[in-house]
């Protein structure tokens, strides 16, 4: 994720994908455990992949299929950076849960944006 911009930005000229039609998933801090939300564009809020896809896309303007992982205890960047590249604390059956929701809201989305019916919920 942390360099995706890098292959998404020239395959999306390359199709000719407008930035609203693009679909990224991922991990949320600032959301409980379990919990999945839909956003259409907005800041990068430090997340590195974002960070890359805004640089290798030309701006924010994308869609986000949001998967809560929770926030850790600590606001240092190493804590924090640790936090989330380190296994789930979280039950094996929560956490398939989790990826089970994040990859069902991904896919409505794209129904509803292939149906042009992209606006934000």
């Amino acid at each position: 994720m942390n360099e995706s911009g890098s292959a998404v930005g020239p395959a999306r000229g390359a199709l000719k994908v407008p930035l609203d039609r693009v679909v990224a998933l991922h991990d949320e801090i600032d959301l409980p455990f379990g919990e999945v939300r839909l956003k259409l564009g907005g800041g990068v809020a430090g997340h590195n992949g974002l960070k890359s896809l805004r640089d290798g896309l030309g701006g924010t303007d994308f869609w986000r299929v949001r998967a809560g992982v929770g926030r850790p205890p600590s606001t240092d960047p190493d804590a924090v950076s640790s936090y989330v590249l380190s296994r789930f604390r979280e039950p094996r059956d929560e956490v398939a849960a989790l990826i089970d929701r994040a990859a069902g809201e991904a896919e409505r989305l794209v129904e509803r944006i292939a149906a042009g019916e992209g606006e934000e919920p």
